[in-house]
């Protein structure tokens, strides 16, 4: 195969190559990607990327800091399965991540459940298992309590903090003033010592602000003020605090204009800040929990162009995608202001005719936007439109169910491995 010598100048993501016009996600031309599959649209994830940013993590931050996956980024079973020995731990929201979890091999005592409103069901389906709970309320705790002396189980519990401060510039704010998460930071003393009362096995605090930050200085101030509250809290707890989970917030580049996290501060500050902890609260495992940010920039979401019209000057360019598959691309989970994913003609990449198109999916719905006036290769039907930075709040978080139309697979690549589901 001929490759090109340059990179062309539109492609937004430089982790994967172009060659021959041809965008390539582990080692495969899209085209031939979507050969092999037999359909479009499909989601295709790079397991090598995602391994390389777990490494780069390992490399940069202190040894002892443990790192989670946050199964809600992706709950793909072959992925969570690839990810299992690869990270410290899984934080799961639903019986169903939990089921997945314990899938793939990692051991319950290194999964997490968090969320604000878990079923009994759930709750006796964690604890038989033998997964940590982080308790959201005082009702919560006292359900708990009742499950563990029902079942004979003595429950293994953190508190999930709902701190006075927030992460600053964060794309989804998950802490500071009036939430649905975690107990008040100061309601935690009472908590503690109704958790003693009740015989729950106390580990310590998971206290998580907010998501998606690009801001470097942002996330040292919130890491440095969860450290500060945890220091706190723990001057009331029952027994030494064992685990402290900070969260996350680590977010990656979507839209035009945004830039890259500069990982140096953070973790600088997280290498002080483990220090601090040593001494402070000796006993405590520090968690790192992380969804988007490990696995979000390795995926792709690849649809074909079914149509081309030209409605009022305004070229559309109609796919057998949409947001049914990928809610967060057409600006509906999350944005006030709806911008671009980065899209890019898969089989065109350095094509120098370009125009200014939008994408569409094949929903009867003016929400169905999957590119709003973007410049692009001139494509016809039959061209493959890639959207990128999918690996991350893709099928997962879409209305799969909206008008009916089948699932598109799921396909995992690797150097040794290729799983599709």
């Amino acid at each position: 195969m001929t490759q090109s010598s340059a990179r062309p100048v539109h492609c937004p993501h430089p982790q994967f190559p172009v060659h021959d016009h041809c965008l390539h996600i582990g080692g495969v031309p899209v085209t031939e990607l979507a050969r092999r599959i037999g359909q479009t649209p499909f989601y295709a994830y790079d397991s090598a990327l995602i391994d390389q940013r777990i490494q780069t993590l390992r490399d940069r931050l202190p040894a002892a800091l443990r790192l989670n996956y946050a199964v809600k980024a992706n709950p793909m079973p072959e992925l969570v399965a690839h990810l299992a020995p690869r990270v410290d731990g899984f934080d799961v929201a639903s019986a169903g991540e939990l089921n997945t979890a314990l899938a793939s091999g990692k051991s319950a005592a290194d999964i997490s459940f968090t969320g604000p409103g878990k079923g009994l069901d759930e709750l006796q389906a964690a604890l038989t298992a033998g997964a940590i709970i982080n308790l959201e309320s005082g009702t919560e705790l006292q359900r708990v309590a009742e499950l563990g002396q029902k079942l004979g189980i003595r429950p293994r519990v953190t508190l999930r903090v709902n701190p006075d401060f927030e992460l600053k510039s964060s794309g989804m704010r998950m802490g500071g003033g009036a939430k649905p998460f975690g107990i008040d930071a100061e309601r935690i003393p009472a908590a503690l010592k109704e958790t003693r009362q009740q015989g729950l096995d106390f580990l310590g605090f998971h206290i998580f602000s907010g998501s998606q930050n690009l801001r470097a200085e942002a996330i040292v101030e919130a890491q440095n003020a969860t450290f500060a509250l945890a220091r706190r809290l723990a001057e009331h707890a029952p027994t030494p605090v064992r685990l402290l989970n900070i969260g996350g917030g680590l977010g990656i580049p979507y839209f035009p204009g945004d830039q890259p996290l500069d990982l140096g501060p953070i973790a600088d500050n997280l290498h002080r800040l483990c220090d601090d902890a040593h001494t402070a609260l000796p006993e405590a495992g520090i968690v790192l929990e992380l969804g988007r940010y490990l696995v979000g920039e390795a995926g792709i979401y690849v649809c074909r162009v079914l149509d081309r019209k030209l409605s009022r000057g305004q070229v559309f360019l109609v796919t057998d995608g949409g947001l049914h598959h990928h809610l967060a691309a057409s600006g509906n989970f999350g944005q006030v202001i709806r911008k671009n994913y980065p899209v890019v003609i898969g089989n065109r990449m350095d094509s120098e005719h370009r125009e200014t198109a939008s994408v569409v999916g094949r929903l009867c719905t003016p929400l169905d936007l999957l590119a709003d006036r973007m410049d692009l290769p001139r494509a016809e039907p039959g061209d493959l439109v890639v959207i990128l930075h999918s690996g991350a709040y893709g099928l997962s978080a879409s209305p799969i169910a909206f008008l009916g139309h089948p699932l598109p697979p799921e396909v995992l690549l690797g150097a040794a491995d290729q799983a599709v589901r």
